[in-house]
């Protein structure tokens, strides 16, 4: 269930839109002046989304979205301006100030639910951003790179490491990289050293197999 914060110092106004939230099906935290209202954004499971009216004792709608904007370590949240401006400057104004939409007073309760909903497919989506790109930046992590070139010799096959050392293939590409090698022989050196290892090792048989012929006798 999602938590929406309602700032509004007019009682009548707050009951209507806590009843309405409430009824949409949403977890209302609900606070009477800017003060409250920033303090309850502050928490640790604070509110996501926050109806914030301009006009409040202590501090107003807009020094709120400066303050949300201004703070690094703040979690993200959406904030609808609830106002009885109309001035397109002064809608400018809070747009500017940090504000993510707003509503003019007095409401369409309709348009009051279309925009909340468009703030919550916004967190939606900043979530699911931030969930793929935490999971790219462990994947990232989890990657060794070999770059640049490799001194290696043209016989054996050997690498020079960085401490003039050198070392086996599979050694160097274990300790540089997320590699791990399993041993198999190609066909190519199966025709050239396994079949001429046979074909030694059956010439060796037969000579033996003669020598034991001749002593036999």
């Amino acid at each position: 269930m999602m938590k929406i914060l309602i700032a509004e110092d007019e009682p009548v106004s707050r009951r209507i839109i806590q009843s309405l939230l409430v009824k949409w099906g949403y977890e209302v935290v609900v606070t009477q002046n800017g003060v409250e209202a920033w303090e309850a954004i502050q928490r640790e499971q604070g509110p996501l989304l926050a109806i914030l009216d301009w006009m409040m004792p202590g501090m107003d709608g807009v020094e709120i979205c400066r303050r949300v904007r201004q703070t690094d370590d703040l979690k993200p949240v959406y904030i609808i301006l609830l106002t009885a401006k109309d001035r397109k400057e002064d809608l400018a104004a809070g747009l500017q100030a940090g504000a993510d939409d707003y509503v003019t007073k007095p409401f369409d309760v309709r348009e009051l639910h279309a925009r909340i909903q468009v703030g919550q497919r916004v967190l939606v989506l900043q979530h699911t951003l931030a969930c793929r790109v935490k999971e790219l930046e462990v994947a990232l992590s989890n990657v060794k790179r070999l770059q640049g070139l490799l001194p290696i010799c043209c016989y054996c096959k050997k690498i020079r490491n960085d401490q003039n050392y050198w070392e086996q293939v599979e050694q160097y590409f274990e300790d540089h990289s997320e590699v791990e090698f399993s041993h198999g022989i190609c066909p190519d050196c199966y025709e050239k050293v396994m079949e001429e290892e046979f074909r030694k090792a059956e010439d060796r048989n037969l000579v033996r197999s003669d020598e034991f012929v001749v002593r036999s006798h």
